[in-house]
């Protein structure tokens, strides 16, 4: 088990990785069905005739699973990972079913609150990369972080 991180322990620089996750096709189209009903990531015939070529997983599953592979990384903030907002949330190229998905992690920027004392904020660089190490999603958290008790 990794240990939990507080601000304190952050330094810019740090890098963090993930584990991996595989796109399933079925859970790729109930994630469109249910939120992103679009037929490029629905029907395969309307996705070879989009600018994907094929079913393409939308990009807020790929949100979604990167957010859940955040979790379950060596990066354990304590307290959790609590955002604020993103600097940078953009999607590089397509994900399809069977693409197999990992994080790599890096500390950015961290700072005290000048107004909460026991916390502060760290930026922190996602970026998703396939199994072909082709980056497919690269974001940028500001994570509020509690400092260490004293």
């Amino acid at each position: 088990m990794t240990k939990v991180l507080y601000l304190d322990d952050l330094k810019v620089g740090q890098k963090f990785q993930s584990g991996e996750k595989r796109i399933d096709e079925q859970e790729l189209r109930a994630f469109a069905k249910a939120f992103d009903p679009q037929p490029f990531h629905l029907d395969p015939e309307a996705a070879r005739q989009s600018v994907f070529g094929r079913l393409a997983a939308s990009g807020w599953h790929i949100g979604a699973m990167t957010m859940c592979l955040l979790v379950e990384s060596d990066f354990r903030v304590a307290g959790g990972i609590v955002g604020t907002g993103f600097d940078e949330f953009r999607w590089l190229r397509p994900v399809y079913p069977d693409d197999t998905l990992h994080l790599d992690i890096e500390v950015v920027e961290v700072r005290s609150s000048q107004s909460k004392p026991k916390q502060g904020l760290a930026k922190v660089r996602v970026t998703t990369f396939n199994q072909a190490g082709h980056a497919v999603q690269v974001l940028v958290a500001n994570l509020v972080v509690p400092r260490r008790s004293s």
